[in-house]
């Protein structure tokens, strides 16, 4: 049995809406092989693009991280852009909000070659706003899968100015939801919502704003989350602030 880990890498983007924290959500394309048709966060499997070290110098705050720390940061920012065409990215110390929608028409391309992102950043002057995610969690799949992510999540604030489009492909719709009324979509039917993503959603339901949400994920404690199954349960550890850490198998599965 092949038990190879793929490193991936996930981001949350929250803003304040009307009535609290809001959360960008992704339909992903129904034929798409893992998790079709579900409401997913921006991410993707990490590319060997995103390893390499010229993004110490074209991107802030990831010296003195570990390689596949690092890696996992410029992959959940490039596939952020792919997916929403939101790039978080500075230009002189300051972000670049709504400029980045100069910028979309790069999307697709980088999609289908991910080393172009890097001369993207470069070539505009910029420099790949990873200092702004805050690790949120990870999450390793049980073992027996036939392919498991070894998936780092982040959380930041969206960018002002940059409300994001779907891409069309792998994102066949976007929405800007309370973590809660996702979670209501979900138990009504409404919405297909796995595992892992519903349990961070409960977690995410918690902060109430986005300088909420900022304080709480430095305060919690941070550990991988492996879930294993007992006697039809899926559960998750129980030390690492979630609200639900488990679920019958047959109602996970359906999510």
């Amino acid at each position: 049995m092949d038990d190879t880990l793929f490193p991936a890498a996930t981001i949350l983007l929250v803003r304040d809406g009307a009535d609290g924290l809001e959360v960008m959500m992704v339909e992903r394309h129904a034929n798409i092989g893992f998790a079709g048709g579900a409401m997913v966060w921006p991410g993707g499997k990490v590319d060997p693009a995103d390893f390499d070290e010229g993004w110490l110098e074209a991107a802030e705050g990831l010296e003195g991280l570990e390689a596949d720390e690092r890696a996992a940061r410029v992959a959940a920012l490039r596939e952020a852009y792919e997916e929403t065409g939101i790039l978080l990215a500075t230009r002189n110390g300051e972000p670049i909000g709504a400029k980045a929608l100069d910028l979309t028409d790069m999307r697709k391309r980088v999609d289908r070659d991910a080393t172009l992102f890097q001369p993207l950043v470069r070539g505009h002057g910029l420099k790949l706003a990873t200092s702004a995610l805050r690790p949120f969690a990870r999450w390793i799949p049980p073992p027996a899968l036939h392919k498991r992510f070894d998936t780092r999540f982040y959380l930041t604030p969206v960018p002002a100015g940059q409300d994001g489009v779907q891409d069309g492909s792998e994102a066949v719709d976007l929405v800007w939801i309370k973590p809660q009324a996702a979670l209501d979509d979900l138990a009504a039917g409404r919405r297909k919502i796995i595992f892992p993503t519903a349990r961070n959603l409960e977690l995410l339901a918690l902060s109430k704003t986005v300088e909420k949400a900022l304080a709480d994920v430095a305060a919690r404690p941070q550990g991988i989350v492996q879930p294993i199954i007992e006697n039809g349960v899926l559960k998750i550890r129980s030390d690492l602030g979630y609200p639900v850490t488990e679920e019958t198998l047959d109602t996970a599965m359906r999510g």
